[in-house]
């Protein structure tokens, strides 16, 4: 057994964020089809929590709106389709609930994905008479295939923040997460049809402007209400990673964010709106006109207020001309970087099919120990106090025992030191104890340190045998 001595204290633990998305729409991620029964779809979503944690992810950003819809019980919005097949059919259990709570049990964090503006993503599929589109066709625009709520009308974004609050509310969140779709993506020479709303609302300004203004303030807006509601849940979002084409310089771009998107993400990051910005930078370090290291580099200098830059990766694309080392390389770049580290899989399926050996690659190399999400001292600086510890015996098992958490506590982190050096290991909170480390032959003493809902680290406490 190891000797720790009284004044040794074990060493500050690795901080990163290490997330990945789980897209419901289109069944891209879970569940992978409508037409599964509920113990099927609890199974699937199980075995991609399983999969996190064994690869010492510490987030899983779950997709819960992607079409003005539910995945959770609502009495706003009605079932998504993705769940049953049919808009409306209650799946018979409350996916979101039930996410949270075995996401906590294995110490991840599970962020709310929410689509703000679009209505439906495909013409396919009938409406429920719940639906927004029912209830409000007269804020619909038509694009495409797919219908999308104007976000020029005030009474429609307050409608939609009104949702996020909601389950802001009801459910015991760690993140809202919205991503790049506010206005849509420009499908040839169409134009989004607002023209009417334009009118009415723009008062002098340019369209895109006009446009780029009603987000910004729904932006500002929702920020205000989560914090309102629960500081501690964080607001991020995942814009298009290039802001402007030339921007920085020799970068090019099919798509202009700013222009088109109405996304003016570094003007919330700059601004504090947003806790954490994750920029889609799906390309790779070495191409020509869109190199990751350059986009993350000048992402970095927009962030004076040092928010959460945790950027969105493309594991995805593995096989489609990229290896696996280069996902590697991506996250190293990160580390290296002048904010703290992290970063967000696209998308999940990649890492559960070990596409090109990603997973097993992370889990030799970049995952060797877990990682506490990063703190986030703007909304609570605060250490939540010292775990009191007991021994205890369970079917003659050794057990590191806290009880019942208290109500700031996200999860705990429990270290131990032997011949190899320090280990450690993450336990949610809602656990109320963990096997003593390393079982009967283990060393005679470990630390515990309680984990706030902002990432805040409680003092040491020490437990013997």
């Amino acid at each position: 057994m190891i000797a720790v001595t009284a004044q040794e204290l074990p060493p500050e633990p690795t901080r990163e964020f290490r997330g990945t998305w789980v897209a419901s729409v289109h069944n891209l991620d879970w569940p992978s089809s409508s037409a599964l029964s509920p113990n099927s779809q609890r199974a699937q979503l199980l075995a991609i929590l399983d999969n996190a944690q064994r690869l010492k992810l510490n987030a899983v950003i779950l997709q819960v709106r992607p079409n003005s819809d539910a995945l959770y019980r609502s009495a706003i919005e009605p079932w998504s389709a993705w769940l049953s097949g049919t808009m409306g059919v209650d799946p018979g259990y409350d996916p979101l609930a039930f996410a949270v709570a075995e996401a906590h049990r294995r110490g991840l964090q599970l962020h709310a994905w929410v689509n703000p503006f679009r209505a439906l993503a495909t013409d396919k599929g009938g409406l429920s008479d719940r639906h927004v589109a029912r209830r409000h066709p007269e804020w619909m625009r038509r694009y495409g295939s797919q219908l999308f709520i104007d976000p020029g009308i005030p009474e429609a974004r307050e409608y939609v923040e009104s949702v996020v609050v909601d389950l802001v509310r009801r459910y015991d969140i760690d993140g809202v997460h919205l991503d790049d779709y506010f206005y849509p993506y420009p499908a040839g020479r169409a134009e989004f049809p607002d023209g009417t709303t334009f009118r009415k609302y723009g008062r002098g300004q340019s369209l895109n402007a006009w446009r780029r203004s009603n987000i910004d303030r729904f932006v500002s807006s929702l920020s205000s209400a989560i914090k309102n509601e629960k500081r501690h849940v964080l607001f991020g979002i995942s814009p298009f990673g290039i802001w402007r084409p030339g921007i920085p310089a020799g970068t090019t771009a099919g798509v202009n964010a700013y222009e088109s998107l109405a996304c003016d993400a570094p003007l919330w990051l700059r601004n504090g709106w947003v806790d954490y910005l994750s920029p889609q930078l799906y390309w790779t370090i070495d191409s020509e006109g869109q190199s990751f290291a350059r986009l993350y580099d000048w992402w970095s200098t927009q962030n004076p207020l040092r928010r959460h830059l945790w950027p969105g990766i493309a594991t995805e694309r593995i096989g489609q001309g990229r290896t696996a080392s280069e996902q590697v390389r991506q996250i190293d770049l990160i580390r290296r970087g002048t904010g703290d580290a992290g970063h967000i899989h696209w998308n999940n399926k990649a890492l559960l099919q070990d596409r090109g050996g990603i997973s097993g690659l992370l889990a030799k190399t970049a995952y060797l120990a877990p990682a506490l999400v990063p703190p986030s001292p703007w909304l609570d600086r605060n250490p939540p106090g010292r775990p009191t510890l007991a021994t205890k015996e369970k079917a003659g098992t050794a057990y590191v025992d806290w009880g019942a958490a208290e109500r700031d506590v996200s999860v705990y982190l429990v270290q131990w030191k032997t011949a190899a050096g320090w280990n450690s290991q993450v336990i949610g909170a809602s656990n109320s104890g963990v096997a003593w480390p390393g079982g009967r032959d283990a060393t005679p003493r470990v630390s515990v340190r309680a984990v706030s809902r902002t990432g805040m680290l409680s003092d040491v406490r020490w437990l013997a045998r």
